[in-house]
């Protein structure tokens, strides 16, 4: 059931992804509770329909205090939340083409305030992991807008394939799915195939193929969560979907190319214990990262900057496969074993090295993340 209703005023700008401004509006309302009234009538918020809205703004401003109107960069008014009291003067405010001053109005309610989007949501997003300022501007250009909205939807902390790699290939797969009216979910199963054939490749020994899928698969594990925020389609089911893919594919695929080494004639010494570090600590890091959750309320990799900075390179998938792609390029896969098994293990100590600080840190405060700092 909506918990209240919202009115669009003033529609129009250009599309992006396949949605038009006001289309984008409807469904960020419907995910925050809200359902549309045309007339104004016991509306709790007033939007413009010519700008783009973040993620979390939408959300902030519902949960607001009546007469609270957020404004752009250029001062405008571009969305309140309002009660009787406030509408007529908030909605004057959006009506004008200047930047808002709250006291020219004669209805001002005593306790308005203007906030940005920053200041009302906040810059810290706990979700995708990173500190920037709410997404709020004109929709004026499609590029620009497109690009600030993938931009958005992007982590902040992962790993250094995803977050150096992939951006600029993955912005314009995105946008291919978009305007092909591709969904997320078929992305995710294409991913899903991909990782399957990487795994049967790997088991031959078919090294350079296996990598090819293999990678192809990492890419469309970006493309899919990026395509599900920008056009606002995310499912429950997808998420299910597209992070049990991603947690448990990973030992399958290392499991298989050490059997693969003895398919191509290169047996990995010891393969069963290198096999045993791998998915043991790949096991082990998982424990390590859900204590930590559970425990201090945030994920270990947020902590501290050292611990964003180690996320890019921690034992992985896409770091492993780097080792692994290293490897196979120098004729050596059945080395490139090991060094996933100590890069496993190291990684494995050094998290076990950051729980014990954060159980020290704890006596004396609480563990925060650095990037909700101010």
């Amino acid at each position: 059931m909506a918990d209240g209703e919202a009115m669009i005023v003033r529609p129009g700008g250009a599309a992006a992804f396949g949605l038009t401004p006001v289309e984008r509006l409807r469904r960020s309302l419907a995910r925050a509770g809200l359902s549309e009234t045309a007339t104004g009538e016991g509306a709790a918020m007033i939007l413009r329909g010519d700008h783009i809205y973040g993620a979390g703004v939408i959300e902030a401003l519902r949960d607001a205090p009546p007469a609270t109107v957020l404004t752009d960069a250029e001062g405008r008014a571009v969305a309140a939340r309002v009660d009787g009291e406030s509408f007529v003067w908030a909605r004057a405010l959006l009506d004008a083409a200047t930047p808002a001053r709250p006291d020219d109005h004669p209805a001002r309610p005593r306790d308005a305030r203007l906030l940005t989007a920053a200041a009302l949501a906040g810059r810290h997003d706990r979700k995708l992991r990173k500190r920037a300022d709410p997404l709020l501007t004109p929709a004026d250009d499609a590029d620009r807008i497109e690009r600030l909205l993938f931009s958005a939807a992007y982590k902040g902390v992962t790993d250094i394939v995803t977050k150096r790699v992939w951006p600029a290939p993955a912005l314009a797969a995105t946008r291919w799915c978009a305007r092909t009216a591709i969904t997320p979910n078929q992305v995710t199963w294409a991913s899903a195939i991909l990782a399957g054939l990487a795994f049967w490749l790997f088991w031959r020994g078919d090294f350079a193929a296996g990598l090819a899928c293999a990678w192809a698969m990492t890419f469309l594990d970006t493309v899919d969560g990026k395509l599900a925020r920008v056009t606002l389609s995310a499912s429950r089911f997808g998420d299910v979907f597209d992070h049990g893919l991603d947690l448990i594919h990973p030992p399958f695929w290392w499991w298989a190319w050490i059997v693969g080494c003895a398919a191509a004639g290169a047996p990995v010494a010891h393969g069963g214990l290198a096999l045993a570090i791998i998915v043991g600590g790949y096991v082990l890091q998982r424990g390590e990262e859900g204590l930590f959750l559970a425990r201090f309320g945030i994920e270990m990799h947020v902590w501290r900057r050292f611990d964003s900075l180690f996320r890019e390179v921690t034992a992985r998938r896409n770091p492993n496969l780097l080792i692994l792609t290293a490897a196979a390029l120098a004729g050596a896969p059945a080395w490139g074993a090991w060094a996933v098994a100590g890069w496993v293990a190291l990684s494995l100590l050094i998290h076990l090295a950051r729980v014990a600080q954060a159980f020290a840190a704890s006596r004396t405060g609480p563990v925060v993340s650095w990037l909700a700092a101010p």
